[in-house]
């Protein structure tokens, strides 16, 4: 299925709206009438494009606690690909065979998946909003060559595993077919179901991609604006400044971090074309809809969620001042749930509730969820779910078998 039937596809199920912002106010245009009513309270509805390496788990971790929060179902992985617990199949085209049972049909999908279409079409919900985040291909591409250095066959095929001497003759040690390739050119575009192998300089391939997700995602997010790209997130929502809190996870510590060279930066981004292209138009949009907002609506917005972030550093973990609260290697955490994948010879950074600050215990779950790794928050998203499901089996049960009992009687 080409890339342009499959955007088509989801563009006709999302009911994608166009929101205007004016003096901090804004109106909602949308496709069907339906999608107007829903909005009138917060959005629930929501289909998170999971990307690698863009700050997508803190992304997650908003959505997973909103969901947490107000009883929400959340799509998780199970079925035919449970021994993946936290991606759906990942880097197969996505089915609803890969979702679990107990979370069909979900309201919100925030877990890795690679577009695949006419089943998320299925599976999404009807009013969905599509969201998805971006980064800068340079930055991202020195983190997935961290990450993945491993596992991927073409990072391995550099000499020493070097990202310097793979940037120097990229297509002399990348291999398509080969095992996690896809982290190794144009990451973005294969993680929203495009082709990373088209010939350079297939400008009109590009154009109609980009044209396809703007038909389809109503908000693409940024990375390097990632407080810009939530204020708007939150009015697209209609969520409160506290909804969309974090703490940042999945960050490496910076013994596994490498400075780019100019040239070597540069390197990467014509390595990796499509995704600078990709880049440059969203990054351009974000910024496009933020001068929409306003400077003065933009900088209110950005001062109640850092006010809000900084209520959680100091109420969850006693960080003074404006600071967040302090990241930990994965061997300095005591709580096995809380500590993060640590891919080979990376160091993964996690966080634990400081032991000396008595909290009550019901604000103390609530901190827990804002440093709980992603594999760690599916799992009990799952049990949650289970937990959900067996009352109602019961009252089945109960309304099956009554009339049954009173004749016994």
């Amino acid at each position: 299925m080409s890339n342009k039937k499959v955007f088509a596809g989801l563009a006709a199920v999302t009911g994608v709206s166009i929101f205007l912002l004016h003096n901090c106010h804004f109106n909602w245009q949308s496709h069907h009438r339906r999608y107007e009513s829903a909005v009138r309270g917060k959005q629930t509805e929501v289909v998170f494009l999971k990307t690698h390496k863009t700050a997508g788990t803190t992304v997650q971790n908003i959505l997973f606690r909103f969901a947490d929060r107000h009883s929400v179902r959340v799509a998780l992985p199970g079925g035919v690909c449970s021994y993946q617990n936290h991606q759906f199949c990942y880097p197969r085209p996505f089915s609803r065979l890969f979702v679990h049972p107990l979370t069909r049909p979900p309201s919100m999908v925030a877990s890795h998946l690679r577009p695949g279409l006419s089943e998320l079409r299925r599976l999404a919900p009807p009013n969905a909003t599509f969201i998805t985040i971006v980064r800068e291909p340079a930055a991202m591409f020195e983190s997935l060559f961290a990450y993945y250095g491993q596992l991927s066959a073409s990072f391995r095929n550099a000499p020493n595993r070097s990202i310097s001497a793979f940037l120097r003759r990229p297509a002399s040690y990348y291999r398509p077919g080969e095992r996690f390739a896809m982290f190794a050119r144009n990451s973005l575009i294969f993680d929203l179901g495009g082709d990373p192998n088209r010939d350079p300089g297939d400008e009109a391939y590009l154009r109609g991609f980009i044209r396809d997700l703007e038909s389809v995602f109503s908000l693409v997010m940024v990375a390097e604006h990632f407080d810009e790209s939530l204020v708007l997130l939150r009015r697209l929502l209609a969520w409160e400044p506290e909804d969309i809190t974090y703490v940042r996870l999945n960050a490496r510590g910076q013994a596994s971090r490498t400075r780019l060279t100019t040239e070597e930066a540069e390197q990467a981004r014509r390595w990796s074309w499509l995704d600078t292209g990709l880049y440059r138009h969203f990054n351009a949009s974000l910024w496009s809809k933020l001068q929409t907002l306003g400077p003065q609506c933009l900088q209110r917005e950005l001062g109640l969620l850092r006010q809000a972030n900084r209520r959680v550093a100091r109420d969850c973990f006693g960080a003074a001042g404006s600071g967040p609260p302090p990241a930990l290697q994965a061997s300095q955490i005591q709580d096995r749930e809380l500590r993060p994948w640590q891919p080979g010879g990376v160091s993964i950074l996690g966080y634990e509730l400081p032991r000396n600050l008595s909290l009550p215990p019901a604000l103390a779950a609530s901190c827990l969820r804002y440093i709980t790794p992603e594999v760690s928050y599916s799992r009990h998203l799952l049990v949650k779910a289970a937990t959900r499901l067996r009352p109602k089996r019961r009252d089945r049960e109960s309304l099956k078998n009554g009339p049954e009992m009173r004749e016994r009687d």
